[in-house]
């Protein structure tokens, strides 16, 4: 049996063509410039059609309604979110805690280019937040973690990688969305962020001489 929340935020059809691929760029360039001056709660597929200057009924060729949108934008998010992972802590070239610090440079630097965004998607969360995409989305990343503390503990044992792949991915979540709810300065990114490697990098450092 089909479940009804997956089904009411899947899309309705894929672009096979240019034009089709060219028409939900643009409606989803579109969904993003009226989430973040309207925020979620006023967010609706009328004003997003409006935006991208296309029909109601075009845009519902390929989003059934306005959790389908705001769900493949936090997809979106989430794919990156991913890659950004998988570039930096997949790098065997670098040392692992040199990735770890790499990637809370990155991580909270993009926390703050994108806030206003984050915040909306946040608020938009309960319409697709126990949806089985929604799992299968952060699982790629849960394993990128959990191959990473594999080579940065490789002594440890697989509960004590674990907990601490899950501390510092929580943490750094956590953190980053907080201080990314003030504007900040490169300088104070640049800062904060230093701060928050040098904490990871001396937890890991600690394990390891257990």
């Amino acid at each position: 049996m089909t479940d009804r929340r997956t089904a009411s935020i899947s899309s309705r059809k894929q672009p096979k063509q240019a034009r089709s691929t060219e028409l939900v760029a643009t409606i989803l360039e579109a969904a993003v410039q009226v989430l973040a001056k309207e925020g979620a709660h006023r967010f609706t597929t009328a004003r997003v059609a409006e935006k991208a200057g296309v029909s109601v009924g075009s845009l519902y060729q390929y989003f059934p309604n306005k959790a389908a949108i705001l769900f493949r934008l936090q997809s979106d998010e989430w794919r990156q979110t991913t890659e950004l992972l998988r570039r930096i802590l997949e790098d065997a070239e670098r040392p692992p805690f040199e990735r770890l610090r790499a990637l809370v440079h990155a991580f909270v630097r993009s926390e703050c280019e994108e806030a206003e965004m984050r915040v909306a998607l946040d608020d938009a969360a309960p319409l697709y937040r126990d949806a089985p995409e929604a799992r299968e989305a952060k699982a790629s990343g849960r394993g990128i973690v959990r191959a990473f503390m594999q080579e940065a503990l490789p002594e440890a044992s697989d509960a004590t990688r674990a907990l601490a792949g899950d501390l510092i991915a929580t943490t750094l979540s956590t953190v980053g969305k907080r201080f990314s709810e003030t504007p900040r300065t490169p300088a104070e990114i640049a800062t904060y962020a230093e701060a928050v490697a040098d904490m990871f990098c001396a937890y890991l450092e600690q394990l390891q001489r257990r």
